[in-house]
């Protein structure tokens, strides 16, 4: 076999039609090999003799994509001071684009005998471990464009590949679970029925099986243990793991780009599937120990850990910096996905101990022009001493807003003391976010995520029932601030189901019409439940897959949503680019006249009121304040929106406002049966809204000579957009009618 010199870069396996090129960093190495492998595991070392700037690299012509290969790194084996090299394991190429097998989790992919921690294991990981796979990088994309909705116009859904399609009916048996079926017509025409603009995927990246899951029967089912940072996961791949996976990927981002749908991925930079100490040597740690990764001071055996998963990677090391922009930017350039949810964001940013915003992370990131330009979206907090960091990141990036999350949560249970907050809450929280001059979409507003309980199980659970995760209890969430609705889990009561289903409407509709960016969890649209499991990271089954089949309520439920997303995307006073004028910390009056906080009774709302209100508010969205204009410069302007939130546990008298642009007002939408839509409440009539219900008004502006909000002019172009000087850019409110009765099931 001819081996020429070949380059140094790019790292990894590339292959040009010819032949390929391979480049793997190591400082510490004194030797490295590259290993061939064929069907039956043998394999053929090639030395690498070429070294330049610690690249040892070497070009094989001739040879093919679906080639499988790994490497051998010769070099000092002292954990006590942070080196692992051990030239018995056949190690992964970080920059590999696909990985094929899963490895068996024996004794051979460590560097230890299990009895023994402090011997050196030289037992031959070959036909243990996973190999490299050479890829063809060439796809015809054809026009491929991505979609770009700005940040106020997204709806995200966040979804898993396998847990999305493993049931649907529709979906051919042999592609469910898989990149193929997540590409099928039936997932791809949920996604627009129901409005969706983005699909977060959970981890796609390679990630490793843990050894003490499968030891009891279960698996990694969310993925948060990558091992390759370039590779689709070959367990989602139905046509093949031998490169394939990297076309079925491609294909799917097509798709959906082809519906409007913009493709974001959650990224686990922050540590590698090869854990502590005592983890497997399958890549990293036999390459370059000290480089990769983040060593305790005094004790370099061991891992600084803000993970909880036994390491951290070294974020001020040049080479963990590198492979970490080179993989994004392969992501946008060649995957052509759309955006990045940040998994432990934090620990991102902590360069030495403290997070530090200002870290070189975030430069890097700032500075390049390919991954400044998608959606950045940081999971703003981790494990470590000051790890939480909601409202502190940069403003380039957006945030999954926690506190959203659990103001939404106690409001909802009728915590006390929550309504000032939630009022910021549902306002883009600019508390957190206007200092750094970020804009209301700089918060991710999610009242359900992955981690924790589903949307219906917030409703029908007090406490968790991990039991099947086998750790006794001990795992998941302790403080849900969920509410059962009066009974714990599955039950006849038809009360309990239909105040449940209420409840579930109230957070839909909070979600949905609140400033900021809305995400969903796949299948709280439809109901679904993990049987008050929040921490269903193990179970890859039924308790955690979305079940198509769906009752009435389910369907209903479905309607709903989409009604509420449609309603969102009609109407641009729901999606503000700007806070509104007022101080939200208590949801205060603006000079502008954009938002007005009434008590039910209709009072405007006072201090006093804020602390000693029975979780009962209404809100004016004035649609001629919106602070916003259209590509021609002028204001943009919609119907005015009055909004009713009764977190009470009776029913509470709300009077409609009068002098506040409008005469009558039409329910579009309403959590109550009580009340139906179309219902016109005419300015200054007083209404029984039910406990736990919330409602949706809205009028068109009514014009006439002198505009007043309450007291308040109007600026000057929110008059002229009231005289008619402008044109409305918004479409009237007309979401479908809704009823329990659906024979359309899925």
């Amino acid at each position: 076999m001819d081996i020429w010199p070949g380059q140094s870069y790019p790292l990894g396996a590339t292959y040009d039609g010819s032949g390929v090129n391979f480049a793997l960093f190591s400082e510490i190495a004194e030797k490295v090999e590259l290993c061939l492998v064929d069907d039956e595991h043998n394999e053929q070392r090639i030395e690498l003799t070429e070294v330049d700037a610690h690249v040892w690299h070497a070009y094989v012509p001739n040879l093919q994509p679906g080639q499988r290969y790994g490497f051998r790194v010769h070099g000092p084996y002292a954990p006590e001071h942070g080196h692992r090299c051990n030239p018995a394991k056949l190690l992964l190429d970080p920059y590999a684009k696909a990985m094929e097998g899963k490895g068996d989790g024996g004794q051979a992919l460590f560097s230890y005998n299990f009895d023994d921690p402090d011997s050196f294991n030289e037992e031959d990981s070959l036909g243990h471990t996973m190999y490299s796979v050479v890829v063809n990088p060439f796809f015809h994309w054809g026009d491929d464009r991505p979609p770009r909705h700005e940040y106020h116009d997204t709806v995200i859904y966040e979804a898993h590949v396998k847990g999305l399609t493993m049931t649907h009916p529709d979906i051919p048996e042999e592609i469910r679970g898989t990149y193929a079926g997540l590409a099928h017509p039936a997932i791809i025409d949920h996604l627009k029925e129901l409005g969706i603009t983005a699909i977060e995927l959970l981890p796609v990246h390679q990630f490793v099986q843990d050894s003490h899951l499968l030891d009891k029967g279960l698996s990694n089912y969310w993925g948060y243990n990558t091992i390759g940072f370039l590779a689709p996961h070959n367990g989602y791949a139905a046509y093949g793991t031998q490169g394939q996976q990297v076309t079925e990927f491609k294909s799917m981002v097509k798709a959906m780009h082809e519906a409007g749908i913009e493709v974001i991925l959650d990224v686990v930079y922050n540590h590698t599937a090869e854990g502590s100490h005592m983890g497997p040597t399958m890549c990293f740690r036999g390459i370059d120990n000290a480089s990769y990764y983040r060593l305790v001071e005094d004790e370099k055996e061991h891992y600084y850990d803000t993970t909880g998963t036994g390491n951290s990677l070294l974020m001020r090391s040049p080479h963990v910096l590198q492979i970490i922009m080179d993989s994004l930017r392969y992501w946008v350039t060649e995957m052509h996905v759309d955006g990045f949810r940040f998994d432990l964001a934090a620990t991102l940013a902590r360069q030495f101990h403290e997070v530090d915003k200002l870290s070189a992370f975030f430069d890097i990131i700032q500075q390049d022009p390919v991954v400044s330009q998608v959606k950045l979206i940081a999971e703003p907090w981790d494990l470590g001493d000051g790890g939480y960091q909601v409202g502190n990141f940069p403003p380039l990036w957006t945030e999954w807003n926690g506190q959203y999350r659990d103001t939404v949560r106690d409001f909802w249970r009728g915590a006390p003391g929550s309504l000032g907050e939630f009022a910021s809450r549902i306002t883009g929280s600019s508390d957190l976010y206007e200092h750094s001059g970020r804009r209301p979409y700089a918060s991710i507003n999610f009242i359900t995520a992955h981690d924790g309980f589903t949307l219906r199980d917030l409703v029908s659970y007090n406490e968790k029932h991990n039991d099947a995760n086998g750790e006794g209890g001990n795992d998941g969430e302790e403080h849900n601030r969920s509410w059962n609705s009066g009974a714990e889990g599955p039950t006849d009561e038809v009360e309990v189901q239909e105040l449940r289903l209420k409840r579930h409407k109230n957070f839909l509709t909070t979600l949905l019409l609140s400033q900021g960016v809305p995400m969903m969890l796949h299948g709280d649209e439809l109901g679904r439940t993990q049987q008050g499991n929040n921490n269903v990271y193990a179970q890859d089954n039924e308790l955690s897959w979305v079940d198509w089949e769906l009752n009435d309520s389910q369907q209903e439920l479905m309607e709903f949503t989409s009604d509420l997303i449609h309603l969102r995307g009609d109407h641009p006073v729901f999606r503000r680019r700007r806070f509104f004028a007022g101080d939200a910390s208590h949801g205060g009056q603006s000079e502008l006249g954009d938002i007005i906080w009434f008590s039910p009774s209709c009072n405007e709302m006072t201090d006093d009121a804020w602390a000693n209100s029975r979780s009962s508010i209404m809100v004016f969205l004035n649609g001629l304040a919106i602070s916003s204009v259209d590509d021609k410069g002028r204001p943009v302007v919609d119907d005015h929106f009055l909004l009713m939130f009764n977190a009470y546990h009776e029913p509470v008298e709300f009077t409609v406002p009068e002098h506040i642009g409008a005469n009558a007002w039409d329910v579009v939408l309403t959590s109550d049966t009580e009340i139906e839509r179309g219902e016109v409440w005419e300015a200054g009539s007083t209404h029984v809204v039910p406990a736990r219900a919330s409602l949706v008004l809205t009028a068109e502006p009514v014009e006439t000579e002198e505009p007043m909000i309450g007291s308040l002019p109007m600026s000057k172009p929110v008059k002229a957009a009231a005289d008619g000087k402008v044109e409305a850019t918004a479409k009237k409110a007309a979401p479908k009618k809704e009823t329990k009765d659906s024979s359309n099931k899925k």
